[in-house]
This record gives structure tokens, sequence and C-alpha cells, in this order.
């Protein structure tokens, strides 16, 4: 599984699909409006109306204002799950992968998804599913699935180019110079 593009290189965490789905700096804002309404003595369900959140968030809130203040609300931290391969250590297996296979100890020169997580787990000790896997080529590193030409290890390329110039116009000519007959019984000239 080469890279995608040399020149494009990996794919940033902006350009993914579904980045844009949270503006932490627009949530944070509107936790910073929630936090002066209440210094202002605005009644939850008002905050909640004004800033188009539910009750049970600016309930949240409110309890988070009342015990902590403003800095209570300043940062939501760190959205979703911390990945469990660190940067350092994917630089560690995107360089073993483009080693290849063989110098992985493998039999054939092509990358499978088991593989590749069987090399994860060797070298990080993290066991990862193929669709885990999946994703992080493609995700984290940027690669695209590519399938190897399927070519015969015996192939003569010069006999194939000759069969095609004699062999086949010979054998598509239609018998005595006419078109190409039917054998169809839904014709209506057939018997």
């Amino acid at each position: 599984m080469p890279k995608s593009s040399q020149s494009t290189g990996k794919q940033s965490r902006e350009s993914k699909p579904g980045a844009d789905r949270r503006d932490f700096d627009a949530l944070r804002e509107r936790r910073m409006r929630a936090a002066e309404m209440f210094a202002r003595g605005k009644r939850q369900v008002d905050v909640a109306s004004a800033l188009g959140v539910s009750a049970q968030t600016v309930s949240k809130w409110h309890r988070a204002w009342s015990t902590g203040g403003r800095e209570a609300l300043a940062g939501a931290g760190r959205a979703g799950r911390m990945p469990r391969l660190s940067s350092e250590q994917l630089a560690e297996v995107e360089a073993e992968l483009i080693k290849g296979p063989r110098a992985n100890e493998f039999a054939t020169e092509m990358w499978t998804l088991a593989r590749v997580a069987e090399v994860i787990e060797r070298l990080t000790g993290v066991q990862y599913s193929v669709t885990q896997t999946w994703t992080i080529l493609r995700e984290r590193l940027g690669w695209s699935r590519q399938r190897p030409a399927r070519r015969a290890a015996e192939r003569d390329d010069t006999a194939i180019e000759e069969w095609v110039k004699v062999e086949w116009p010979r054998i598509k000519k239609a018998p005595d110079g006419e078109g190409p007959g039917s054998v169809s019984k839904t014709k209506a000239d057939s018997r």
C-alpha cells in the first residue's frame, strides 16, 4: 500500500471529513457568553433560549460556573478518545512499512491489512482489528489501497501480440463473408 501521493503528503486533520463538525473556538465563546449571563443573574431558561442550547447543557454549565467560575467553562478539553498510537509510534510503524513486507519477514511483496496490524502489534504492543488498521493507514498516514496488477509469470507479450494480429482477425471473420448468423428462436424469420 504505497502512499497515495508524494506531492500532496499526508492529509491534515482539517481536510478530513467531519473535521469541521466542531468549531472549538465558537463552542468556547458560547460557554463564555453563558458565564457572562450567569454573572448578570440571568435565569438558566433564558440562557438556554438565547444561546440555542438545551436546558440540560445550561444546567451543567451553571453547576460548573457555580463551583469554578468562568475558568470552569473556559475549556472543555480534547474531544474524543486519545489515539492509542502516539505520533512517534506511528512514525516508527510507517518507517517499517516503507521497508516493505519482505523486510518484515513476510513471504510475498504485498501488504495486507492483517500484515500491517501484525507489524503495528510487534512494534508497539497495540493490537488493532483490520478495520481499525485501515482507518490508521487511510486517515493518519494518508495511504491508499492499491491492488497489484495480476500478470502470469509465464506471460509472453510477443506471442500475445502475434496472436492478436494474425489469429484474432481470422477467427473474428464470419464464414463465407456473410454477417453473423443467428440461432435465436425469437427472430421473426427463424423456424
